[in-house]
């Protein structure tokens, strides 16, 4: 089987393991991950990446010239692609940019063109509804008319395609897993001490940016109610939010209790994470972003929740998006912006720790079942076949 997958995701090494595990199922399997040659993702790394091909096994990342260095929707490939498409003769053409992505068009033209009878699919994480206009609506709908499987990150992705009128198969699955050797149970002695987190401390942790829709001041007023127990709260990020934290934290009179890290690298991350007894997410959907053709934001996935688990730590999550989803039973859930329900899931997990554990284990458990780059790549794998035998 051979699969081609476009994406700029693959310009960063480690988003490539996935697709490196699913090379690795089977000895007839070869995966190219073809990624934009120059691109610029913005935010902290506001510099032009220059992609460099690279071989492992049966994966292959080749970069190709492209159109728009910084625009996800805009983003084409140059004519190099064609050679490259003759070449490989793939069984599977995947594009990660959405249901309305130029490059998914031209692909699928390619595929048409080229004679190659690939199965087109594509993969998204929009979760809102949304109205397109011309000619936006046209390029949606030639896209959804052409393909073969959708792979969407959260249910309401699915649904939402299915209501634009998508009528083939689909998976509901994350782009990427979790690296399981890197985000396991491990003991922290030492960084516990540098932050002066004694071993019976309860560790309330938050992993991710200080923004609004993150749901992190729900977070701080929850913990105003709890002063009379045990605990203290460790932040990992940055974010607008910094200063508001803090000084509602002094004001509160918990500001003791608060430990603020500012972003570390992503392989230092299950460090801080193996630090706490719990992990929060409490997002709040939003509507105050926009783009072309819809407005607002909801928790597309939540892939701190299953780096948490695999690090047997026990996880509270809003119901904001696809959170329910990824925890299902073996977290605690509360609904999204109410500060009294998530006191009352931290007072239950800070008075009882034999349910934290239990919640710990079941979340490990699902996280090694479901949610590793392996287990991933064998959902997908399986997909794929019955793509090629329909």
């Amino acid at each position: 089987m051979k699969i081609l997958v476009a994406s700029h995701t693959y310009i960063v090494d480690l988003n490539c393991e996935k697709l490196k595990e699913l090379s690795r199922l089977r000895s007839d399997i070869e995966v190219i991950a073809v990624v934009p040659q120059r691109w610029r993702p913005g935010g902290v790394q506001n510099k032009i990446i220059e992609s460099q091909p690279k071989q492992e096994g049966n994966f292959s990342l080749v970069p190709v010239a492209n159109f728009s260095e910084n625009n996800q929707g805009l983003l084409m490939f140059r004519s190099q692609i064609i050679n490259l498409l003759k070449k490989f003769q793939p069984d599977i053409i995947q594009v990660e940019q959405g249901a309305k992505s130029l490059l998914y068009a031209q692909l699928i033209a390619l595929n048409k063109l080229l004679g190659l009878k690939a199965k087109n699919v594509f993969f998204t994480w929009w979760n809102l509804p949304y109205t397109n206009k011309f000619p936006i609506s046209l390029l949606e709908a030639y896209n959804l008319k052409n393909t073969h499987g959708l792979i969407a990150g959260n249910q309401d992705g699915a649904d939402i395609l299915r209501e634009h009128g998508y009528q083939n198969k689909t998976i509901v699955m994350p782009q990427l897993g979790v690296d399981e050797k890197l985000f396991s149970p491990q003991p922290q002695p030492k960084l516990a001490a540098k932050l002066n987190i004694k071993p019976d401390d309860f560790i309330i942790g938050f992993v991710g940016r200080f923004v609004p829709e993150k749901g992190i001041l729900t977070l701080i007023k929850a913990l105003t109610k709890l002063k009379d127990l045990s605990w203290k709260l460790l932040l990992l990020g940055r974010g607008e939010l910094k200063e508001t934290i803090q000084q509602t934290a002094t004001e509160a009179g918990i500001k003791d209790r608060l430990i603020m890290v500012e972003s570390v690298p992503h392989d230092a991350v299950p460090h801080y994470i193996n630090l706490m007894n719990v992990l929060l997410l409490p997002s709040e959907t939003t509507y105050k972003f926009k783009t072309l053709t819809a407005a607002g934001w909801k928790e597309q996935f939540g892939h701190v929740l299953i780096e948490a688990m695999a690090c047997g730590v026990a996880v509270i999550g809003s119901d904001s998006g696809e959170i329910p989803h990824v925890i299902g039973d073996t977290g605690l859930i509360f609904p999204e912006g109410n500060v009294e329900a998530l006191k009352d899931c931290l007072q239950k997990l800070i008075k009882d720790p034999e349910l934290t554990n239990k919640l710990a284990q079941k979340g490990r458990d699902r996280a090694m079942k479901l949610y590793t780059n392996k287990a991933l790549a064998q959902q997908q794998l399986a997909f794929y076949e019955k793509l090629l035998s329909s």
